[in-house]
């Protein structure tokens, strides 16, 4: 398994003094079972549990006394408890809910102790009437692999230094497109990842996306709480690829005829999966980000690459230099907002774009960023800067005069004005470099670039 920069943050993680056991949140097969067991060789002794194998369930089930749990955990995989730098990782532990409820005493009375959970299911333990151990874990939400990542992956380390450095160099243009292009076909999938990095060979990959779309539908029944939820949670996974990066409704969503309170249900229950994410719309120009839940939602799915390959388009994408002309913009979207996803490290984080509905007149815009105190709108577009009619009527609106054009053109900065007049500034980004919007609002923001 390649490098994950994940790694970093269980680094910090382990030497925290108040550290509490860490819970991994994240969808299936995003790695989390792979990024412990590489974490898991920094220290003198790793403990692995999988709950769902019988003789590790068996142990949390034969003591409920942390003492003798802890003990036995150590007895039945040899290893010392004198020995303080060890890792215990639970798996799989919505297997035993109860399980979740020993964290606390883990953090209590065994704080020496390095412990990591994890769950393709988790959902399904705080549903539960267990005590959940508030204040005594926290989190790390672990996403699909970012186009940095797979820079690693491929070993690309002086493409990943050009990346890094703010402002990107022009030289580095066409081959950092190049290859984020290529990301964006197969996505950050870590299995189909590394497979790419050893064959080189995109059309070899098509097992390793069906079996991972396949556990999707086929585990439908685990997150259902009945047979007619079910019904409606296969028919949102399997339609719901054709409406990645586009605005829904729900009522008889995907042609169907489910009615909107059953189609709500079962889209909360697949967020809770991290599968999708339902994206509302902000109607202010200011903060706070308040979304309006009233109006539609955009759909975004947990992998582009998986989209691409379900809705049938990596040829097409293959043939495309510019991502915005491919699929109706909702591809070169779609991997935009997973790329801002990868550098959210909280649980609380929320994704916004920007609407204005009215009779006369409507405007959207793609994506809405907090930076400071001020939101700065994003544009996911080609085209010239006079066409972006939505940004300008943000702008217009705004407590500011800055903007900012994602699309597959150099980096620049340039001064516009709206069709009302008032004069902007607008930073036009490659895509691929949509990772380090913070690091390039603080480059455009700086005194020689006002």
């Amino acid at each position: 398994m390649f490098y994950r920069v994940y790694i970093k943050d269980l680094i910090n993680w382990r030497k925290r003094v108040n550290r509490k056991p860490l819970v991994l949140r994240g969808a299936r097969q995003v790695g989390k079972t792979s990024l412990v067991h590489t974490f898991g060789e920094n220290f003198n002794q790793y403990i692995y549990l999988n709950l769902e194998k019988p003789s590790d369930l068996k142990i949390f089930q034969d003591f409920d006394d942390i003492n003798d749990l802890v003990q036995a955990i150590f007895l039945s995989n040899n290893k010392s408890l004198q020995e303080i730098d060890t890792l215990i990782f639970i798996d799989e532990i919505q297997a035993y809910p109860l399980a979740m409820e020993m964290l606390r005493y883990f953090y209590e009375e065994y704080p020496q102790l390095h412990i990591i959970v994890a769950g393709s299911l988790l959902e399904s333990v705080f549903k539960t009437d267990i005590s959940f151990p508030v204040g005594r874990v926290e989190f790390l939400p672990i996403r699909p692999v970012s186009f940095q990542e797979f820079l690693m992956a491929l070993n690309e380390n002086q493409v990943l230094n050009t990346l890094n450095t703010v402002p990107v160099p022009y030289f580095a243009h066409q081959i950092l497109l190049k290859l984020f292009n290529t990301y964006t076909l197969i996505g950050g999938m870590p299995e189909i990842v590394q497979k790419y990095t050893e064959t080189k060979d995109i059309s070899s990959l098509s097992k390793t996306f069906e079996s991972i779309l396949v556990p999707y539908i086929e585990d439908v029944s685990k997150y259902a709480k009945n047979t007619t939820q079910a019904n409606v949670l296969r028919h949102i996974i399997k339609t719901a690829m054709n409406k990645a990066g586009q605005r829904i409704t729900f009522e008889g969503f995907g042609n169907s005829n489910y009615k909107s309170r059953e189609v709500v249900e079962a889209f909360r229950t697949l967020e809770k999966t991290f599968f999708l994410q339902l994206i509302y719309p902000i109607t202010n120009t200011q903060l706070p980000l308040i979304p309006n839940i009233k109006k539609s939602p955009r759909l975004q799915l947990l992998d582009t690459g998986l989209v691409n390959y379900f809705i049938g388009i990596q040829q097409e994408l293959l043939i495309n230099d510019d991502l915005t002309d491919a699929y109706k913009g909702n591809v070169i979207e779609h991997i935009v907002y997973q790329e801002i996803r990868t550098i959210k490290k909280s649980m609380i984080d929320r994704q916004y774009f920007w609407v204005r509905e009215k009779n006369t007149s409507s405007a959207e815009v793609d994506l809405i960023v907090p930076y400071k105190n001020i939101l700065i709108p994003i544009e996911i577009k080609s085209g010239a800067a006079g066409r972006l009619r939505s940004l300008h009527q943000f702008i217009d609106r705004a407590n500011h005069n800055f903007a900012v054009r994602v699309y597959a053109g150099k980096l620049s900065l340039e001064e516009h004005q709206t069709i009302a007049g008032k004069k902007y500034k607008l930073l036009n980004l490659p895509y691929y470099a949509i990772s380090k919007i913070e690091e390039y609002l603080n480059w455009a923001f700086q005194d020689n670039h006002k």
